[in-house]
């Protein structure tokens, strides 16, 4: 699991600098914008690693350095002070409260990160008790994250175009990738803005098999692939899967993008060994994991995926028009509607799933404009959430126009749409670095 960052930072171009570069080298980030949400965080979030401003709002940031070392459920916390208050009498009074280091702004990233990582490689690890013995007074427990089949991290969560800007923070503007990560095997689905970040993290493990399936080559899908770090580098071997095109074949559709009209870089410059495989009939097994597909509607061919390991079932379906078509409201339908029959493989194929990553492009008001485009209104997605049955549903594909505070009350009406349904399945908005254990 990726070590957790805190950035008290209230100047908000700042603070996107610092937690772009931290969430780019793998960290998890979280930002607060003054002293008094700094030390509401630590307890919430629970970082490892604490980025502090000295001159904050509400709380001065030496104050909070002080709250946190007297109290002995923080004292552990790590800390790094940022400030452009780089006098010696304040390196010196953050030092003697137990900073970790000291930074001078302007910030630059790569000081950061390394400072960020030489912490947690210097940090001595937790010593467990020795049996038979109980804990001493003072001790604390500190549970670990277990992900005993390995974890799904969501590298673009954005349909349609990457988008950029302040408003968009929150949840990301990478457009579609997922890999999937069991230890011994790497296994990536699509290919859109989000794996250029996925490429540069998996340089630090060295040449290596991957496997990368394609729902389908729409530019969001795959739009990403000419900037991914390991096709360039002998050693690499990369597996592309996808369903058959009516038009063209998968090689030619990657290599297409790679046309010098479009891009300086040829796919005969790409180094690594590239091989180009339609989907059959039978699922793929890679190491523990056997990968599925079922067609989804959606312009071209289309598919999602679904991940077993170790009877653990993850399904990946970021672009489908459950009901196309249908205005009503989602309790108005059963299986017996032949409008509902007709996904019935689509359902079959996703019941009873442990966590779904399904989009829900569109609110109810804008479907009735956006009919046959291939995806989802909110009410009909929770319709299919309920049909199926899953433990876990997380919302993906989010719509370039829907900004952080759109779809965060886009969220707060899903959940009581799932309600009305009688339908009990957790539900989360994708945000790019989202991390789910299997």
């Amino acid at each position: 699991m990726p070590h957790r960052v805190l950035i008290a930072e209230d100047r908000q171009t700042t603070a996107l600098i610092m937690s772009g570069a931290l969430q780019e080298a793998g960290f998890e980030v979280k930002v607060a914008r003054d002293g008094e949400e700094c030390l509401a965080l630590v307890r919430a979030f629970g970082p490892e690693l604490l980025v502090l401003d000295l001159m904050m709002p509400k709380v001065p940031g030496l104050d909070v350095l002080k709250k946190l070392k007297a109290d002995p459920q923080t004292s552990h916390l790590g800390v790094i002070v940022c400030s452009a208050k780089d006098f010696k009498t304040e390196i010196e009074q953050a030092r003697e409260l137990g900073a970790f280091a000291f930074l001078a702004k302007p910030v630059v990233p790569g000081e950061l990160v390394g400072l960020a990582e030489r912490f947690f490689s210097t940090r001595a690890p937790a010593q467990a008790p020795t049996p038979g013995t109980l804990p001493g007074a003072g001790e604390v427990f500190l549970p670990q994250v277990q992900a005993e089949n390995g974890t799904a991290r969501l590298w673009g969560t954005r349909g349609s175009i990457p988008v950029s800007e302040a408003a968009f923070v929150r949840h990301g503007g990478n457009t579609s990738c997922m890999e999937v990560d069991t230890g011994t095997e790497r296994l990536i689905f699509d290919a859109g803005s989000g794996i250029r970040s996925l490429g540069l993290s998996l340089l630090q493990g060295g040449p290596r098999h991957l496997h990368l399936f394609i729902t389908h080559t729409h530019w969001d899908h795959i739009q990403g692939f000419p900037f991914f770090a390991p096709a360039y580098i002998p050693g690499y071997r990369i597996t592309l899967y996808a369903p058959v095109n009516t038009d063209k074949d998968l090689e030619s559709i990657f290599r297409g993008q790679l046309d010098r009209a479009y891009f300086p870089v040829q796919m005969e410059d790409m180094r690594a060994q590239l091989e180009f495989k339609n989907l059959g009939d039978e699922p793929v097994t890679i190491g523990a994991c056997r990968v599925s597909w079922e067609y989804t509607v959606h312009p071209s061919p289309t598919v999602g995926y679904q991940v077993e390991i170790n009877g653990r079932r993850l399904a990946y379906v970021p672009d489908n028009e459950f009901l196309k078509g249908y205005l009503g409201p989602p309790d108005a339908l059963s299986m017996a509607e032949e409008r509902v029959a007709m996904h019935a493989g689509l359902i079959e194929f996703l019941t009873g799933v442990d966590v779904l990553i399904h989009e829900a492009q569109y609110t109810n008001e804008e479907y009735p404009e956006k009919i046959g485009w291939g995806h989802t209104s909110l009410a009909n997605a929770c319709l299919l959430v309920k049909l199926c049955a899953v433990e876990k549903w997380i919302v993906t594909h989010h719509d370039p126009t829907h900004d952080d505070t759109f779809l965060g009350r886009k969220l707060t009406l899903t959940r009581q749409l799932l309600a009305r349904l009688g339908c009990a399945t957790q539900v989360e908005h994708a945000y790019d670095g989202m991390v789910e254990c299997l």
